[in-house]
């Protein structure tokens, strides 16, 4: 037979270990505190029950056994020397009732003889016998231990039954449990009692010591949140968060101390990674404000030479016209890099209202004269759309993913750009799908880095200089908006989301 997962035996077992897990280390400290006392606090009470039963019992018997003692010299069969303490009675029997009534209070007298019960007393009491008591009493062996049953419906008896002067007669003697059970009983409450509210102050005054004793690592704590709220990746390399009372001697100061060790070396990493950084910007701003001058010399001297007024072989303008596409390539990489140079800079775009739906007109315009071979499809909200940012540098945005899609699928395929607007919070949602093959699953995550370029399978064979969506997400951050990809062969869609213009949003 199959058990259902989470109901077997060790489903049962693990769940007090799975609501440990769950709580802090505080109320693990304070749970195990208690359950310790707890378990303590009935160890004690069940030793001190049992003795107390045991030194309670043992004290009735010894009455139980001088009642007997009494009751048997009362009848003028007097104890053999040495089975009690009382005197011996009187030479002469007196009646079984009035031997009973000389016992103290609620004690119970009989004599069974040959099976049968003679005769039963309560002292000061009445007793009816029923039939379990009757088999009670009668099987009863003279001369064994005392035994507690109920008897006459008055509660538990602790019953002595020794033999009589003749054969098949036996004496049997009883006190009540009363004092005993009811002594027992306000041991119990009081223990009880006792140990609830020991229970409950060592709570209180556990969780107090508890939470002192944790001081010191909840400062560690704050201090690793107050870290990770810091702006790390946008080139902030200063920590001057530090745990406070890093004390090597006890466990939590040798906590606080590493931590603190740890954050100095994440300090320095960080400050020699801006550096890097930093420099291999002034490197590329450098580099491509340099390389312009040349690169438009280049193009001029080789214009130039095509205007000889004499014939021109026809290798010779091959490589003249060779060397101006790559010029023009390579001055569109210098442009590239240091437009990323200056954004990486945190140089600031101009801000003012653009009307996105007339720049995906132009740039659809563009693509379909650049590439008629795709079908190229425009979708537009009924308004116009405006959005605070650079036109020229959105512009190039979604010029750069029309050009991604046109390049990177074959002839055919749909390319639909679509504009759509959200509200709470106002944004614009500005998307680029194409029914292409797919970007590679592996290549999706490093999409956006620069000199990335997608696989073969996706490309028709256009040359990529791989900052393109780099130069996008760029843009897009610097307008305070974000860029996402979703893409699965046959469906590739670049999102970009974007705030709406506060007073248009306000006035829609």
């Amino acid at each position: 037979m199959s058990t259902a997962p989470g109901t077997g035996p060790a489903a049962g077992r693990s769940r007090p270990a799975r609501w440990l897990a769950r709580r802090t280390l505080r109320g693990r400290l304070i749970a195990g505190l208690l359950a310790l006392l707890a378990v303590a606090c009935a160890a004690v009470g069940i030793v001190t029950y049992v003795s107390l039963h045991g030194y309670l019992l043992g004290q009735l018997d010894q009455q139980l056994g001088q009642a007997s003692d009494r009751y048997q010299a009362c009848l003028g069969h007097p104890p053999p020397p040495g089975d009690g303490d009382s005197q011996p009675g009187p030479p002469h029997p007196d009646s079984p009732y009035d031997c009973a009534q000389r016992q103290q209070q609620q004690t119970f007298s009989a004599q069974v003889s040959n099976g049968l019960i003679t005769h039963s007393y309560v002292s000061y009491g009445t007793c009816t016998l029923s039939h379990a008591d009757k088999a009670v009493l009668t099987s009863a062996p003279p001369g064994g231990p005392p035994f507690t049953s109920e008897l006459c419906g008055l509660g538990d008896y602790r019953l002595l039954a020794v033999p009589g002067p003749a054969p098949g007669v036996t004496y049997i003697t009883g006190l009540p449990m009363t004092q005993v059970d009811s002594t027992l009983r306000q041991v119990a409450i009081v223990e009880i009692a006792v140990f609830a509210a020991a229970l409950v102050l060592t709570g209180v005054l556990g969780t107090g010591f508890v939470r002192l004793s944790l001081r010191p690592l909840r400062r560690v704590a704050a201090t690793a949140t107050r870290v990770t709220e810091l702006p790390l990746a946008s080139g902030e390399v200063t920590l001057p968060e530090r745990v406070p009372d890093a004390d090597p001697r006890t466990e939590v100061g040798q906590v606080g101390a590493a931590f603190n060790r740890m954050l100095g070396h994440v300090e320095a990493a960080l400050a020699r990674r801006a550096a890097s950084e930093s420099r291999l910007r002034r490197f590329a701003a450098d580099a491509s404000h340099e390389l312009r001058t040349p690169l438009a010399a280049i193009r001029g001297y080789a214009e130039l030479a095509r205007r000889h007024p004499g014939p021109v072989p026809g290798d010779i303008a091959h490589a003249l016209a060779r060397v101006e596409s790559e010029s023009a390539r390579m001055s569109v990489l210098v442009d590239e890099l240091l437009l990323l140079a200056q954004l990486d800079a945190g140089r600031p775009l101009a801000k003012e209202p653009v009307d996105l739906t007339r720049l995906a007109i132009d740039t659809t315009s563009d693509a379909r004269a650049a590439s008629p071979s795709h079908r190229w499809t425009l979708e537009l909200p009924d308004e116009p759309v405006l959005v605070e940012g650079d036109e020229h540098r959105l512009h190039q945005v979604l010029a750069n993913l029309m050009s991604n899609a046109a390049k990177h699928t074959p002839e055919g395929t749909t390319v639909t750009l679509a504009v759509v607007t959200a509200e709470n919070p106002p944004t614009v949602r500005v998307s680029v799908t194409d029914t292409g093959p797919g970007i590679p699953a592996n290549l999706q995550p490093a999409l956006f880095e620069r000199f990335v370029r997608g696989d073969s399978a996706r490309s028709n064979g256009g040359a990529s200089t791989g900052l393109g969506l780099a130069i996008v997400q760029a843009v897009t951050t610097a307008h305070g908006g974000t860029v996402s990809v979703t893409s699965r062969p046959g469906h590739t869609s670049f999102v970009i989301t974007l705030p709406r213009l506060a007073s248009v949003a306000a006035g829609a």
